[in-house]
């Protein structure tokens, strides 16, 4: 007897059941802390309903496939399943929000895509939150970080897992296969994790505070336990010890690799680590100076707020040490200098977002070259390189129009946004500012998001924050495949079998 195989969208289905499983393992992980804190289990609710639901579901479709072969999906629909599942984890691990009472729908779908997105800005009132609401939303940055595809297709897959981790907008396959890659991965991200906690807490912070600020430094989420931020602590030790930890967050795992291998000059060479230490020599005396007139010449202090600031923002983190950025005492340069910064974002294949600093090295570099060869009498064909992680690896103009299209796309999709956000009445320098920070999976903010905020704008910031993380190609792929599907008359839901 012939076995009966799935595939196409039938497929995808059977794969969202099972990644609903583990989506409603993740929501129920909080319930961990009812052993530290008995309190809590009045909040068991939140998150015992849409786990238990979301396992039931995903186990009901599994077993509607029960003893059918996996087949392949068509071309371009692990796109589908990843933007699917995606927003399947968004829609369920809003629930807890939901269920507080406390939140309207589209506030809570806005704090779970924040979470996972690793952005951070918030509506939540953090001071009033149950622990275990704050602990559950820095897990969502947690997974979210790391690559929620990465985590769940390590349970299911290894070939097929790694082409959706891919899907995903990850380059570091650090390993051969998915399964070596997610483990690599978690035994350094785990490791930053626990250090920063320790450091933490030897620095006067409370170890639930610890947990949670090392987990979102890391991940470079940004979401606090505190309504000042880091801001809150007044400690330039727990300041040092967070732009450690969000360095490490915003840099390309195969560094890290490459730094526990010993290999210090393949990391030195790495063209993202040469355009970070330009960034600094040139921003950071330019902030100091930008900053004495607000700190009245304190040389010190104008160093420090700077310094903490620039790497908040170009490591996609969004912690802060003020209060505000808003107001007539916020200098111009370092204003719109954080914009540029939230813009240009951290290291491909790391936690941050934004248009990557390799893109933007390569968008450079790729100028420098056009320039070059326009300049020149020689009609010659030239091979053009760029280090990455110590490797001159060539550059082929496939590669350069993909890079110049993304970068397009992405200030397009800035002005659209920023416009948006113009239309209730904000200036176009805040407006541009808070969209820059959630299409940049950032989290600062100038106050323009909060639990008052219109839902039109934080619909906005959603599909800016969904857009920033997935980094768009995926999200219109999966979008024109089903479009083509449709018009097509295909019938998604048809069982193929063989």
């Amino acid at each position: 007897m012939e076995k009966k195989i799935i595939s196409g969208y039938p497929l995808i289905i059977n794969y969202l059941g099972i990644f609903a499983i583990l989506v409603g393992i993740i929501n129920m992980i909080p319930l961990v802390l009812i052993a530290f804190r008995t309190s809590e289990i009045a909040n068991a609710h939140l998150f015992l309903i849409p786990g238990i639901a979301s396992m039931l579901i995903g186990f009901i479709i599994v077993l509607l496939f029960k003893g059918r072969e996996k087949g392949k999906l068509e071309r371009h629909q692990d796109a589908i399943l990843v933007v699917s599942i995606w927003i399947m984890a968004i829609l369920i691990s809003s629930i807890p929000f939901l269920l507080t009472g406390n939140y309207t729908f589209t506030q809570s779908v806005f704090e779970a895509t924040s979470g996972y997105s690793t952005t951070g800005l918030t509506v939540t009132d953090v001071e009033s939150a149950p622990d275990s609401l704050l602990l559950f939303r820095s897990l969502l940055q947690f997974f979210g970080g790391i690559g929620l595809v990465l985590v769940l297709t390590s349970a299911v897959s290894d070939k097929f897992g790694m082409r959706l981790y891919s899907a995903e907008g990850h380059s570091d396959k650090l390993m051969p296969n998915l399964i070596r890659s997610a483990r690599m991965i978690l035994s350094i991200y785990i490791g930053y994790i626990i250090i920063g906690s320790i450091f933490y807490i030897i620095f006067g912070m409370e170890p639930f505070d610890a947990i949670n600020h090392s987990i979102s430094a890391v991940a470079t989420g940004g979401f606090s336990t505190k309504a000042l931020s880091i801001g809150h602590y007044n400690s330039l030790a727990i300041e040092i010890t967070t732009i450690v930890l969000m360095i490490l967050g915003g840099t390309n795992f195969f560094v890290h690799l490459m730094l526990l291998r010993g290999k210090l000059k393949n990391v030195i060479a790495h063209v993202e680590i040469k355009l970070l230490g330009i960034m600094i020599l040139i921003t950071l005396p330019l902030f100091t100076i930008n900053l004495l007139s607000v700190y009245n010449g304190d040389l010190g202090q104008s160093l420090r707020v700077g310094i903490f600031q620039f790497f908040s923002a170009v490591t996609g983190t969004g912690y802060q040490t003020v209060d505000t950025f808003v107001g007539p005492n916020v200098p111009v340069l370092f204003f719109f200098g954080l914009i540029i910064f939230m813009v240009l974002g951290a290291g491909m294949g790391s936690t941050a977002g934004g248009m990557k600093q390799y893109r933007v090295a390569l968008a450079f570099k790729s100028l420098y070259w056009n320039m070059k060869e326009q300049l020149s009498h020689k009609k010659t064909i030239r091979t053009h390189f760029i280090n990455k992680i110590g490797t001159r690896t060539i550059v082929e103009k496939e590669d350069i129009i993909q890079n110049h299209s993304f970068i397009m796309i992405y200030m397009i999709v800035l002005l659209i946004g920023t416009i948006i956000y113009t239309g209730y009445g904000h200036s176009l320098s805040l407006s541009l500012f808070e969209f820059s920070s959630a299409l940049g999976t950032v989290g600062l903010s100038v106050g323009l998001t909060s639990i008052s905020t219109p839902p039109l704008l934080l619909w906005t910031s959603i599909f800016g924050m969904f857009l920033g993380r997935l980094e768009f190609y995926v999200i219109f792929i999966a979008i024109t495949k089903v479009t083509m599907d449709i018009k097509r008359g295909k019938q998604p839901f048809k069982r193929a079998e063989a």
